[in-house]
């Protein structure tokens, strides 16, 4: 062969195939797993392969939705300009334009209707950086009160449970690989294998080692399957079950008393309010059988080690709040904390719904978790913004209230980072019809999402392939996400559109930052000394170490695996039982003649929220393309409902249309409808909007509806 033949094939060869590899973690769920996207050039072809990467907490592990993630992230609905409303059509126009817009409208607003007249609504998938970013920005370039964001209705009502009985709120008190090694198990309301399944090793591994797993949830799902005892209860009744369980281990001698004396207050009053109580009582609530209880609370009781986790079915209620700290009761009074093998884990949803809750986005929150109320942290967090403490406003209100706030005239103009509050709040044409009366709406996006639809103005912002920052998992671990691959069009990152128009408002001094790196080091020194320390964690340190638990309060930490090994958070060191009764303090929706059956909801494996991205998956869209009713079948046919056919779902607030699915193994008083469909198959709009006292978290869990059949020529 000649050596121009040679070089004619090795020409070829290049043409044929050349590699690239994008080191990244996952954009969906709280175990936020490490991979690396292989991006392969067949010709003039490209090809996508996602592998897992090792990593302390899923070691390499990948579910569904990560190998598939880049589907949405090279979607070609992706927005890449800034785009601009002019009579009732998005056109595109220049981020100079943009920013002047909102140089304009915001002055405007603020200047006719008041600094709180313009609102923040942030998100918990976007990076702590950019959370952190956001709080400021709220506070110090607009000046406002209003910010929350949409982990108010994920996470609020464990982190105030674990704040009131703790002292502190972090996602996991243990780090994930003491799991295995733990005895007993409860999973409350949380269905693991199919909303974190990168998690379930775990779980598998402690039931081969002998562990004996109890599950509550009023359906059976793929997680149950794992369980040796399934409580099937009434929905919304988690706080009674949780006092039955009490009752149990109280009377028959299984607290901890020696650790109660030390470590605990209010064990005494929990224990009169249980002696007042019958275990026929909480069977009659809770639809869970007085053995079934017993067998549960005599395992739970007499294990030396056990581990409560809880997730959305537990505290997506209006008594989520109250419902998280009976089972933390559980864990106080049987000892089960600050030791190996033993404690409590919140099952965060969102990708970084621990580290966005934690240095700002909360109505009540200053970054390290600090309180917005309390002088001394105001003052540290004013000195590091190097402004005046009495500048800092003061506290807002929560996520589904800011829409009440817009709904009566109080704010006139939001400020929306990657959220679709129309899909994923309560009581949802309410909230739909409140965003209309807005003088200026701005959202920033991957795509026109349902609430993006009503914006005045869209901005483009980065995929988690191209915005790296850092995240913190859902065991409190912060992880540094790196991105390298480039921003299509005139995509700008979250961060770096904040900055600017902070910049465009006069503001520049404050957000000179030209890096996340640059963000993250001066969160760091706001997080300095709170309860959420990150001071000592840096990018490098994340490179070489894979992640770190915080608190990490210097440089030589290695970060805290065991939370409360000596003291609780609270002053005195100690934790804080309290009674809960079997009545909530808000009632709950009855069921009646006329909406007879209870509605519960949730996600499914291949859909991640409000699918804004996930329906932008082919992959992932094949495996769900539509919602659906789950029914028990005796159920269905007292409705007249063939499996498989339309069905019409009422509520008090609304109505939705989707598709009925026989389960044999949910219970026949209650329905089930995932939540990551929009308009007329949206869930949220047969939601109501009462909240939870405490966090004001919406009852997503509990709703009474009534179901009939719709004329559907398809039907099977």
């Amino acid at each position: 062969m000649t050596e121009l033949m040679l070089k004619y094939f090795r020409k070829k060869q290049k043409e044929v195939q050349t590699e690239k590899v994008y080191n990244t973690q996952c954009p969906y769920c709280s175990m936020q797993c490490k991979m690396q996207l292989i991006e392969q050039s067949v010709v003039s072809r490209k090809q996508y392969k996602t592998v897992g990467k090792e990593n302390p907490t899923t070691q390499g592990r990948l579910c569904v939705k990560g190998m598939n993630a880049y589907q949405h992230a090279f979607n070609k609905e992706r927005l890449k300009y800034p785009m601009l409303k002019v009579n009732g059509e998005f056109v595109r126009i220049s981020w100079e334009q943009a920013l002047e817009r909102i140089k304009a409208q915001f002055t405007r607003i603020q200047e006719e209707d008041g600094l709180n007249a313009l609102a923040v609504y942030g998100s918990a998938s976007i990076t702590n950086e950019e959370a952190y970013l956001l709080g400021k920005f709220a506070r110090v370039a607009l000046k406002t009160k209003y910010i929350d964001y949409n982990g108010r209705l994920c996470m609020s009502a464990a982190a105030s449970a674990a704040s009131q009985t703790f002292g502190m709120d972090r996602g996991f008190t243990n780090s994930l690989a003491e799991i295995p090694n733990t005895r007993c198990i409860i999973l409350a309301g949380t269905n693991i294998a199919e909303c974190q399944p990168t998690i379930m090793p775990y779980f598998e591994k402690a039931k081969e080692n002998g562990a004996f797993i109890i599950v509550i949830d009023p359906r059976e799902t793929a997680t149950t399957k794992l369980a040796d005892l399934h409580l099937k209860l009434r929905p919304g009744t988690d706080a009674a079950l949780a006092n039955g369980l009490l009752k149990v281990i109280v009377e028959e001698n299984y607290s901890n008393e020696a650790f109660i004396q030390e470590r605990a207050h209010g064990f005494h009053e929990v224990k009169e309010y249980l002696a007042s109580v019958e275990l026929r009582e909480i069977e009659a609530i809770t639809g869970v059988s007085i053995n079934e209880i017993q067998k549960a609370a005599i395992k739970f009781g007499k294990e030396e080690t056990g581990m409560i986790f809880t997730a959305r079915g537990v505290e997506q209620q209006t008594d989520g709040s109250a419902a998280v700290r009976n089972l933390l009761n559980l864990l106080v009074a049987t000892g089960k904390l600050g030791k190996p093998n033993c404690g409590f884990g919140a099952i965060t949803g969102q990708g970084n719904g621990q580290g966005a809750r934690e240095h700002g986005q909360k109505a009540d929150q200053l970054p390290g978790y600090r309180s917005i109320e309390n002088k001394e942290h105001r003052k540290f967090v004013a000195d590091v913004w190097g402004i005046d403490p009495d500048d800092l406003p003061g506290k807002g209100v929560s996520a589904y209230e800011i829409m009440e706030k817009i709904d009566e005239g109080e704010i006139t103009g939001l400020f929306l980072m990657c959220s679709n509050p129309v899909v994923s709040n309560p009581n949802a044409h309410f909230v739909k019809n409140a965003l209309k009366k807005l003088k200026f709406l701005v959202a920033v996006d991957l795509f026109v999402s349902e609430t993006a639809k009503l914006a005045d103005l869209i901005l483009p912002t980065s995929s988690y392939l191209e915005d790296e920052g850092t995240m913190t998992n859902v065991e409190g671990r912060v992880t540094l996400r790196e991105a390298s691959c480039p921003c299509p069009g005139e995509v700008k990152h979250d961060w770096q559109i904040i900055v600017e128009i902070a910049r465009a408002l006069g503001k520049e001094k404050y957000f000179s930052f030209s890096s996340a790196e640059e963000i993250f080091n001066e969160l760091r020194l706001a997080s300095r000394g709170g309860i959420a320390d990150y001071y000592g964690i840096t990018y490098e340190r994340l490179r070489k170490e894979g992640g770190i638990l915080w608190p990490c309060p210097d440089l030589e930490h290695k970060g805290t695996l065991r939370l409360f090994e000596t003291s609780f958070a609270h002053p005195d060191g100690k934790a804080k039982m309290v009674v809960v009764p079997n009545k909530p303090v808000v009632p709950k929706e009855e069921v009646n003649s006329e909406f007879p059956l209870y509605l519960t909801t949730g996600r499914v494996m291949s859909h991640y929220l409000t699918g804004v991205q996930t329906r932008r998956s082919p992959a992932l869209a094949a495996r769900n393309i539509e919602s659906y009713m789950e029914i028990h079948p005796a159920t269905a046919m007292d409705y007249q409902i063939a499996d498989h056919s339309l069905v019409k779902i009422d509520s008090r607030r609304g109505s939705i249309t989707v598709r009925s699915k026989y389960s044999e193994t949910i219970r026949p008083d209650t329905v089930f409808v995932p939540f990551h469909w929009a308009d007329s198959q949206n869930v949220n709009v047969l939601i109501g909007g009462e909240l939870d006292p405490v966090c004001r978290m919406p009852g997503f869990k509990l709703s009474a509806v009534k179901v009939s059949p719709v004329n559907d020529v398809f039907a099977n």
